[in-house]
């Protein structure tokens, strides 16, 4: 068995990527004709970024290197770092975790509702042109992913389960009994319909356009079950990796995300989906790393203690570390005409600016990849600071939807502009 850390890093890949017979065919196919498929990677660090070694002193593209942004040099020009962003209203300290794809305003509040996170937006128009309309990870956990209703959507914690979801065909047994649970989803959904059609009979105006609103949604769910269905049917991709071995030990936080970002390369590489989120590693734990021997969540709580920041930035050189091979890997490979970076487009930030003193303003955010024009340091002040959202709803349009806001953002990032 190859080493949990380099499973995937040291195994060649040979993939057989099915495309959908029904739905979105002729939009899959094309696609994969010239190469350009457009994907999203949404990355959340809930025990913040201690910013003061993120940000440069310096706005621009000839900004100084600081120690966080060191790991990523070699990508330069294939990202952007921005501070002076956040989301309105968003308050609460750790609870705006809840809040960070969705901007739903104070999730602190004991009447809080969130609303759909933009990677749940973008899969209800293209989910179904991928075996998996989203992968939803977490290192930690939580996860980041929203529901229309606002539900909270359980991550995947089990790199080996998500590699057998993935790439591992199952016994027939396996598949018959999957087969079974697609065919009940469609059963309960008939029943559904079957019993809420007699109410329209029975109800006014007002309730008939709520029933519509509902069977609209189920309408959608039904069109999951059909794509389900015939992917079912067609081969998983084939993978010359062996299957990775789960971490077991939250302190060893470098092999969990290793494996995340692994799985995560390989599901882009191979089609499998094309909208991911993670929720990153953080927790009381001491981690395995040298030069580290508190908490990692009493860390960010430094208080400007000196000997806390020093412990703290150890794990998160590690992160910045990690984070950079991931945009490497996937500029060093190549789809049609660009690279899998290219066509990826990257968000990694915290819902905590300084997670020291709860504050959820001046966030850390990093915007990798996509076709946007990077290499900058973007220093947005008081007076003109966009709404993360915006960010959201360029990654929208990166993906190819006509989308003009997204929650409080009204328009696309300011400064981060698309080359084609």
């Amino acid at each position: 068995m190859m080493n949990r850390r380099t499973f995937l890093r040291t195994s060649g890949v040979s993939l057989t990527v099915p495309v959908l017979s029904s739905l979105g065919e002729s939009t899959a196919r094309a696609d994969q004709a010239t190469g350009d498929i457009r994907r999203m990677v949404a990355i959340n660090s809930p025990l913040g970024i201690h910013t003061p070694y993120l940000f440069p002193q310096t706005p621009g593209k000839d900004y100084e290197v600081t120690p966080y942004l060191e790991p990523l040099q070699e990508v330069r020009e294939k990202f952007t770092v921005a501070s002076g962003l956040m989301h309105p209203m968003v308050d609460g300290g750790h609870s705006a975790e809840r809040s960070f794809l969705t901007g739903a305003a104070h999730p602190g509040q004991p009447s809080f509702r969130n609303s759909i996170s933009v990677d749940q937006y973008a899969a209800e128009q293209i989910g179904h042109l991928t075996r998996f309309p989203f992968l939803s990870l977490s290192a930690n956990n939580n996860g980041i992913s929203y529901t229309r209703s606002g539900v909270q959507i359980p991550a995947e914690k089990s790199p080996s389960q998500v590699f057998k979801r993935l790439f591992l065909e199952g016994s027939e047994e396996e598949k018959a009994a999957q087969m079974r649970k697609i065919k009940d989803g469609q059963s309960i959904m008939d029943l559904v319909l079957d019993q809420t059609r007699g109410l329209m009979k029975k109800t006014g105006r007002e309730d008939n356009e709520t029933l519509d609103q509902y069977f609209t949604g189920v309408r959608e769910v039904e069109l999951r079950l059909q794509s389900a269905e015939e992917w079912a049917k067609r081969p998983k991709p084939e993978v010359d990796a062996e299957p990775p071995s789960d971490v077991k030990e939250r302190a060893d936080f470098s092999d969990q995300m290793q494996l995340m970002y692994d799985l995560m390369f390989l599901a882009i590489q191979s089609d499998s989906t094309r909208l991911f989120t993670l929720a990153g590693a953080g927790g009381n734990e001491v981690v395995t790393l040298k030069g580290v021997d508190d908490g990692w969540h009493n860390l960010s709580h430094h208080g400007k203690d000196e000997e806390k920041i020093h412990q703290l930035s150890i794990i998160e050189k590690e992160e910045m570390r990690l984070f950079g091979d991931f945009l490497k890997r996937l500029d060093e490979a190549k789809e049609g005409e660009h690279t899998l970076l290219d066509q990826t487009a990257i968000l990694l930030g915290s819902n905590l600016g300084n997670a020291s003193s709860h504050n959820n303003t001046n966030l850390p955010i990093v915007a990798a990849g996509g076709h946007f024009h990077h290499g900058q340091y973007l220093a947005y002040g008081e007076d003109h600071t966009p709404p993360l959202c915006n960010l959201f709803v360029s990654y929208l349009q990166h993906l190819g939807l006509e989308v003009g806001e997204f929650s409080s953002g009204k328009g696309t990032m300011t400064r981060i502009d698309a080359w084609a």
